[in-house]
């Protein structure tokens, strides 16, 4: 589920459409969660589907650390990439904000930390000598995004959590103890797909 501070908006005819922030949210908000509506497709039922579904889990899903691919069922499916993202994923099924995002400022993932099964090019962005994303991203760039990860944390328990009574029960009191600075944070590594590519 994505924040609800949030609203759908056209960004450009090269992008298209996007999620932008309608107020301030701070760093350390959790602005996306798995939830109880977004869809986990097996790669055994990937493969049973017709072209125009797979193109379709192809355009709007992401690939978990057990290779199934996730297709949420808001707004959430419409965030951009960006290789400075505003956000970053956890290994706790959730996305924190790593920097204050502005009201009209559009929340983007690196879809370098998603388990893409492909290169695919990017538009140039500055500050950023990537051109595209990798399948292997998560094991070049998860110090960075870790680094990103344990500094949102800190700003966890000072910040409103709209989001925070849809997370699992098995990584409670874990992220409790990481946003109180009594645990280390988990790395984003543990989100990493190793296995099987799926061609869609």
């Amino acid at each position: 589920m994505i924040h609800p501070d949030t609203e759908l908006r056209f960004i450009s005819p090269e992008i298209g459409y996007g999620v932008v922030a309608t107020r301030l949210i701070p760093k350390g908000t959790i602005c996306w969660i798995f939830d109880a509506f977004d869809q986990t497709f097996s790669p055994e039922r990937v493969r049973g589907l017709d072209q125009l579904h797979k193109d379709i889990l192809n355009k709007y899903s992401y690939r978990d650390a057990q290779g199934d691919f996730v297709l949420c069922w808001d707004n959430s499916r419409f965030v951009n990439h960006s290789f400075n993202s505003s956000l970053v994923s956890t290994a706790y099924n959730f996305e924190l904000a790593v920097r204050d995002i502005h009201p009209g400022e559009e929340l983007t993932d690196d879809y370098g930390y998603l388990n893409v099964w492909e290169p695919f090019d990017c538009l140039p962005e500055p500050g950023s000598a990537r051109t595209q994303v990798l399948p292997d991203d998560l094991l070049n760039f998860h110090p960075e995004w870790d680094a990103k990860l344990t500094d949102a944390f800190r700003h966890f328990n000072q910040v409103a959590q709209p989001l925070r009574p849809l997370l699992e029960a098995r990584y409670q009191a874990k992220v409790e103890a990481v946003a109180a600075g009594r645990a280390p944070m988990d790395s984003i590594l543990n989100c990493y797909y190793r296995g099987e590519v799926v061609k869609l």
